[in-house]
Order: structure tokens, then C-alpha cells, then sequence
């Protein structure tokens, strides 16, 4: 697992890797499941947060014998990878879908810290239950010499783990222009915060800027909000303290007049919708695809952020990722645009709660 905090929630983290999202991926699945690992009655249906407490039980009842576990959002069922054939009845009694793999949670958490040794700006990676490895992505930086050094050490890892491209550049989303500017850089607020002794605050991103930098409304504006942590990398989140007497509501901005309020945070759970809200390019839907995900940045790795399919742009950057009342994550970096597409990293809401002290609403 990553050298972070791990919540309770998390240590499903690695039981909740990449969902089967597309049309025919739970076919898939289940065509290189071992035999015997078909189901002997109907897995229940459930919704992604659901899925999601089943998923951290499950986990925690099966210890060695579980091996990852994915929400199927296209059939509504939590499908549960076990390494012994024994635990298939309690997989199904509980209403999921049980899956005979070769490789343990134990093997994939190694391989996982193994990749840290070899990862190279652009490299993004995280554990994939559907195929049962560690899923390693490369963008479009890593060429010659490099990719060759990674391409062999993926290979190196026997078979616990997979080499991908992907298209553009993993980059923190900063630009310099709504949101809150300092300095000529503009980022995006997430969401407002009660601080540990009661003042008023706001979650953005780490790489935004530093512990005591100022910030303010427009350009050049006077300054509302001092930062007052910054963690970046490692981690990608930074916490800021009003300075000014500005309305500071608990609710995201949907950029069409209206709002969304906020009553807390949650985990993301693999195949839940979600929607981002940033000062570019306004609200965009999209799914969780995967979750503790470490990425390796020009200026470092950050480890145990959110993946998903939502677009993002330069100047997106700390904005607020939620479901429906709950906020999830705050903006990081990725690839792609709003244009042709993309993948986009979030740091989890929850992390820099309990890192910060901050609470919400």
C-alpha cells in the first residue's frame, strides 16, 4: 500500500481497483475467471456505495483468501476476488459475485510498492482487479530509453503486473487566471471548511502554491485567504484560512446559477458517478474508475488519489469532485481536455480532512 494514512475505508482500497464500465468487461472477466468460479445464485443489486460496504466486509471477513473486488455499474453487482476456492459460498451468500484468481492482495500490494522503485515522470499505477495486476500506464513523455527501462521492469515483475500507454501528459492542472488567484497563478476552490479551532476555511490543491501564500477573488484583487498548510507532493492538498468576511457557504458551484450543498465527505467507491466543478471549464460528469492510485508528476509522485473519466483543464485545479451532497475529491492533474477527453486524478476529500483537522460543512 502507499507510505499515506489509511483510513478504514481505504483498506478497500485495493478491493476497489478499476470497474468494469464498458458494455461486455463483466463477460470478460468472468472468461478468465478460474473454473468453479461461477456463481451458484444471482448476486444482489446494489448501488456503487453499496457495493462498497459489501466490498470493505467482505475484505475484512475473507483476509488472505480476498483478492480485490469491483463494482460492474452496467449489472449493478459487486463481483469479489478470492484465492481459495473455499470462500466462493461466502462470497455468494452475501450477495456478490465470487471470482477465482491467481494472485493474492498480499502479491499485488508488493508489486505495487515494487513499481515505486522504476516509476518515471509519467507513470501512473494502482492495483486492477479486473485483471487481476498491478495496471501500470506510461503517457506520451516516456519514450526511448525510459520506456524501454519500464517496459523491462514490468516484465521483470511476473505477471503481476501490466504495461499501458496513455495518451498526453500527467500534469498538475495549474494555470496562471475564478476561482482564487495568487500571484498570476489561478486555481480552483474545492469546498469550505470549518478549521480545527472553529475559524472558516477552504480545501484546494497542494501544487497550487505554498504555506503562506495569498490569495484572493479576481486578479490582482485584495486578499480573502492565506494558506496555511501545503502538502504537495506525496500528497496533493492544501488548506486555506479566510482573512476577509466573504460568504463561504458549504455548496460546489454547478456554474449555471445554482448550487449543490454539501453535507460531508465520502470515499469514492469504484463505478460511482461523479461530477467535478472547476473555475476553466465549469461542471463535467464522469465515473470512478479506480481508487489509491500513485502517479508520478514532473515534480514528484502523489500517491492514493481517486481515477476517474472526468475531464479537466489547466486552472481546474483544486476544484471539487462530489456525489450528489458528499465531496470526494479535490482536483490534482491528468491528461487530456475537455475536448478530445481524458483521465483525471483526484486527491481524496476524506485524507486531507483527517490530515488537516478541518471538518465539513
Amino acid at each position: 500500500m502507499t507510505h499515506r494514512r489509511t483510513p478504514k475505508r481505504r483498506l478497500a482500497a485495493t478491493a476497489l481497483g478499476l470497474a468494469a464500465l464498458l458494455a461486455g468487461s463483466v463477460a470478460a472477466a468472468q472468461a478468465n475467471a478460474a473454473p468453479g468460479a461461477s456463481p451458484t445464485s444471482a448476486p444482489r443489486t446494489l448501488s456503487s456505495a453499496q457495493a462498497g460496504d459489501l466490498a470493505d466486509d467482505l475484505t475484512a471477513r475473507l483476509g488472505a483468501a480476498a483478492a480485490g473486488a469491483y463494482y460492474a455499474a452496467e449489472t449493478e453487482t459487486l463481483i469479489v476476488n478470492v484465492v481459495d476456492e473455499a470462500a466462493v459460498p461466502e462470497v455468494e451468500s452475501a450477495g456478490a459475485e465470487a471470482r477465482v484468481v491467481p494472485h493474492s492482495l498480499a502479491e499485488l500490494t508488493e508489486t505495487h510498492e515494487a513499481v515505486r522503485a522504476f516509476a518515471v515522470p509519467g507513470t501512473a499505477w494502482s492495483i486492477d482487479p479486473v485483471s487481476n495486476s498491478v495496471r501500470v500506464r506510461v503517457d506520451s513523455t516516456v519514450t526511448g530509453r525510459a520506456l524501454e527501462e519500464v517496459r523491462d521492469a514490468v516484465a521483470g515483475l511476473g505477471g503481476t503486473a501490466t504495461l499501458e500507454r496513455s495518451a498526453g501528459t500527467y500534469q498538475p492542472y495549474l494555470a496562471g487566471g475564478d476561482a482564487i488567484h495568487s500571484g498570476g497563478a489561478r486555481c480552483s476552490l474545492g469546498f469550505n471548511v470549518t478549521l480545527a479551532d472553529g475559524g472558516a476555511g477552504f480545501l484546494t490543491a497542494g501544487h497550487c502554491g505554498e504555506a503562506g501564500s495569498q490569495w484572493s477573488e479576481t486578479a490582482g484583487g485584495p486578499p480573502v485567504a492565506s494558506l496555511t498548510r501545503s502538502e504537495f507532493p506525496g500528497s496533493d492538498w492544501a488548506l486555506a484560512q479566510y482573512t476577509a468576511d466573504v460568504p463561504h457557504p458549504s455548496a460546489v458551484s454547478l456554474y449555471d446559477g445554482t448550487t449543490q450543498e454539501i453535507t460531508g465527505a465520502a470515499e469514492a467507491t469504484v463505478g460511482q458517478q461523479v461530477t467535478r466543478s472547476g473555475s476553466t471549464t465549469g461542471v463535467h460528469p464522469g465515473e470512478v474508475t479506480a481508487v489509491d492510485v500513485s502517479v508520478t508528476y514532473p515534480q514528484g509522485t502523489v500517491d492514493g488519489v481517486i481515477e476517474t473519466t472526468v475531464c479537466a483543464e489547466p486552472g481546474d485545479s483544486g476544484g471539487a469532485l462530489f456525489s450528489g451532497p458528499s465531496a470526494i475529491g479535490l482536483t490534482s492533474g491528468g491528461s487530456g481536455d475537455c475536448t478530445v477527453g481524458g483521465t483525471t486524478f483526484f486527491f481524496p476529500v476524506t485524507d486531507a480532512l483527517a490530515a488537516s483537522g478541518a471538518t465539513l460543512p
